[in-house]
């Protein structure tokens, strides 16, 4: 027998089935925020692989560069930047397990969604490679062949944006003041200071058209700015001093060298005009 208030058989089944619905409700929606959760953790799983990725690729990538600014300084022979190029490649080389790897954590949508923590090693990559190809052939690497690069028997690594390509060379345009203002000393660096100097300030020009379009490239194009003054500033002192002397050019680059060679070690010499 009922008593009054007490739900009926029918109202009874309602409330169960009602239960019932709330509880699947329920662990279907745990079951989606599960599903997240674990995209969630992937993803920071990911993100902290590739960093440290990018990290030994950019450790690798400034030895490389370290290797070329030694090799070009210590050699005397005609063919150093031939020589420099082919070791400081030798070197590059050893990035490419760490790329090999890094290609199954980027596939597809991937990539975009974790490009700010590749660009830093990669970028440091194309400053190596293309001051490896600068000391080479004495142009600029193109695009194709920094795609090409960053290949191997399987295809490539991973896609090679215009904006990591652009802010990659725009950091070779230090490594080459570094290079022309330390060979100025040299038989030939006056020459080379100015050829540079020459290529820098058209690579400064061109970069400038894709100022709007690349993030950050503007900041890197005030940098470049910077390496371009100290090596016209260098390049003019040079010339200036050399005007002071009725030298023929040879005998004056000799000079020039061996000034530099006796302030570095400390030692003067009255003799020597520009002394």
């Amino acid at each position: 027998m009922l008593h009054r208030g007490q739900p009926g058989l029918g109202e009874n089944d309602d409330m169960v089935a009602q239960s019932k619905a709330r509880h699947m409700e329920s662990m279907a929606l745990n079951s989606v925020f599960d599903h997240f959760r674990q995209q969630i953790d992937d993803s920071n799983d990911r993100r902290e692989r590739l960093i440290k990725t990018s990290r030994d690729v950019t450790n690798i990538s400034k030895k490389a560069i370290f290797l070329l600014h030694r090799i070009i300084l210590e050699d005397t022979d005609d063919d150093r930047g031939l020589r420099a190029a082919k070791k400081g490649r030798a070197k590059l080389a050893e990035v490419y397990p760490l790329f090999r790897s890094m290609r199954a954590e980027l596939v597809g949508e991937r990539f975009w969604q974790h490009q700010r923590q590749v660009s830093p090693g990669l970028q440091e990559f194309i400053e190596a490679l293309s001051f490896a190809h600068y000391l080479e052939h004495n142009t600029l690497i193109s695009f194709s062949e920094t795609q090409t690069a960053l290949c191997d028997e399987d295809g490539p690594f991973f896609p090679l944006t215009v904006s990591d390509y652009l802010l990659g060379l725009s950091d070779l345009t230090g490594e080459l003041m570094r290079f022309a203002i330390s060979n100025i000393s040299r038989r030939g660096g006056r020459t080379t200071a100015n050829e540079v100097c020459t290529f820098v300030r058209n690579c400064k020009a061109d970069f400038e058209l894709f100022t709007p379009q690349v993030r950050d490239l503007g900041k890197k194009q005030a940098v470049t700015g910077s390496s371009l003054e100290k090596i016209e500033a260098a390049a003019y002192a040079v010339m200036l001093r050399g005007s002071e002397f009725d030298l023929p050019p040879e005998i004056l680059e000799d000079l020039v060298q061996q000034t530099t060679t006796r302030f570095s070690t400390g030692e003067r010499d009255p003799d020597n005009p520009l002394y």
